[in-house]
């Protein structure tokens, strides 16, 4: 698969936007664009389980792989969630295995640059449309809180 990238260039520090991205009260408002009721039920450390969910209870089950606070994140996807159930193991699972999102946060004249890759398995054609609105739109979301919050 090809590696889909998404930069955004946003006026606070490096920390504030981590902590903007990653936080209790912001994360589910970035993701908005995603889906309803956007939520990450996690500690995010490196290591630990991921629920991406919506309103509902369904998303993805993932794994942090890396994070380095306040510079870089990887997450790893590895399953489904449908109506909170938990789904490594089916064919539509597979499809997202090994499916990775990087997060980038680099110093850019006093401002930070955020790259997010996204790359690993191939984005079913269903959703790629959807990711590809949602995408900047979140970005935009996420800029306007860090810079809100600095």
């Amino acid at each position: 698969m090809a590696i889909t990238t998404h930069r955004i260039l946003i006026d606070a520090p490096r920390e504030t936007v981590f902590e903007t991205m990653i936080g209790k009260e912001t994360y589910n408002q970035w993701t908005e664009p995603f889906g309803p009721g956007s939520n990450a039920v996690t500690d995010w450390k490196t290591g630990s389980k991921i629920l991406f969910l919506d309103g509902e209870g369904s998303g993805m089950v993932s794994k942090v792989a890396e994070n380095r606070f306040p510079e870089y994140l990887g997450i790893t996807h590895v399953g489904i969630v449908m109506k909170g159930v938990e789904d490594t193991e089916s064919a539509d699972a597979r499809e997202w295995a090994g499916s990775y999102e990087n997060y980038t946060l680099s110093e850019k004249d006093g401002k930070t640059e955020l790259l997010v890759e996204i790359g690993g398995a191939e984005i079913p054609e269903e959703y790629k449309e959807h990711f590809d609105t949602a995408w900047p739109k979140a970005l935009n979301l996420l800029k306007e809180l860090s810079e809100a919050a600095k």
